[in-house]
């Protein structure tokens, strides 16, 4: 077992495997977990050691061997441990940066959670309502509605699309930390499916988006939210070009069709680990580069920079445009150590990101209600 788990660590932790897709997915996925969850890792990793050496199973040269590779899988894991605790305080200054001084605040992280609970996203105070019809195609329209058990009134609404290389992927699978934490402070969250290639294509996937933001503002205050206050799109890698491109074409007729007259325009954006180029067919109207312009909303962009499957570079060039044109301000957050798909579980990184959101959507809220 020690052998096996030290092995699994130096391979897959420790490096990325490059190479054949379903090797290199196999050590992307794996890989996530020991990133965004070193300390699990290190405890399973000392006490399946400790366990070794107290049944006499540390005799041979080999065994010595492997023990000595365990200890430098720990020793990287403290490094990847660290890099995760510095997130806070990189999301701090970049709210600080694009904000203002003050904006972010500090908080204590839920450790229970983190470090005993990382893959349990449920929160008692929360209500899951399921399979919601947005629009006519069957499963691909269908969402998930979250909001806290009392019904707070007048509530903003975060929409949330899912990644998945616009392929595959579904409604209940991303960003459910944060989902619940916004709905258990009132907010009304919202997690979408939409339609998927091959069988559909751009605009497709803008067009559910669009319909889900039309439904948000017709239903919501059903459950205790008030669309007309706050709407926040937000999405995960193709997700966050969904976002992105829908804060950035609101109320364009061609992407509402048979629901022109629907407000698809939202408060604020927030991509995370997003692709923000352009969709496959190579069309520069889909990239939201060339959509930018003077009134988009805020955006929070949040990006790994150890991300394997989107380089830095491409978020960057929406931050960049954005800031030439746009008189809303970009956050951007280059977190330390993250990989894609780093919103899937509790950790030190994505609650400290979580926080910045909070921070985030306050700022942004307070001055949309200064204007009003």
């Amino acid at each position: 077992m020690t052998v096996v788990l030290a092995a699994l660590i130096a391979v897959f932790c420790l490096m990325r495997i490059r190479g054949p897709k379903p090797l290199f997915y196999f050590s992307y996925r794996l890989g996530l977990v020991f990133s965004e969850m070193p300390f699990l890792v290190i405890c399973a990793l000392v006490a399946s050691t400790a366990l070794a050496f107290a049944e006499g199973d540390i005799a041979t040269v080999a065994d010595r061997l492997v023990v000595a590779l365990g200890a430098a899988s720990a020793a990287g894991l403290v490094v990847v441990a660290l890099r995760g605790l510095r997130t806070a305080a990189v999301v701090r200054l970049a709210l600080d940066e694009a904000l203002g001084t003050g904006t972010a605040t500090r908080r204590r992280p839920p450790l229970a959670r983190i470090l005993l609970r990382p893959f349990f996203r449920r929160r008692g105070d929360v209500r899951r309502v399921g399979n919601l019809r947005y629009g006519d195609a069957g499963r691909h329209n269908l969402l998930d509605l979250y909001h806290h058990r009392s019904r707070p009134e007048g509530g903003p609404v975060l929409i949330h699309f899912h990644g998945g290389h616009y392929d595959q992927g579904r409604k209940n699978t991303q960003s459910l930390p944060l989902l619940y934490r916004l709905a258990s402070q009132g907010w009304v969250c919202i997690s979408a499916n939409y339609r998927l290639r091959p069988a559909f294509s751009h605009p497709d996937h803008l067009i559910d988006a669009k319909k889900v933001i039309a439904w948000a503002r017709e239903h919501a205050k059903e459950y205790g939210a008030d669309p007309a206050a706050a709407v926040f799109v937000s999405g995960s890698s193709a997700g966050g070009h969904m976002a992105a491109l829908a804060a950035l074409t609101p109320n364009e007729r061609c992407y509402q069709p048979g629901f022109e007259a629907a407000d698809t325009s939202v408060t604020a954006a927030i991509a995370l680990n997003g692709y923000l180029g352009v969709y496959f067919d190579g069309d520069p109207a889909t990239s939201p580069v060339n959509l930018v312009r003077a009134d988009a909303p805020p955006f929070l962009i949040a990006h790994g920079d150890l991300d394997e499957l989107v380089e830095t570079d491409n978020p960057k060039a929406l931050v960049t445009a954005l800031r030439s044109v746009s008189t809303s301000p970009v956050v951007y957050a280059e977190l330390p150590g993250a990989h894609h798909a780093f919103d899937l579980f509790h950790s030190f990184r994505f609650e400290a990101l979580i926080d910045g959101i909070e921070d985030f959507a306050a700022w942004v809220t307070s001055q949309k209600g200064a204007v009003q």
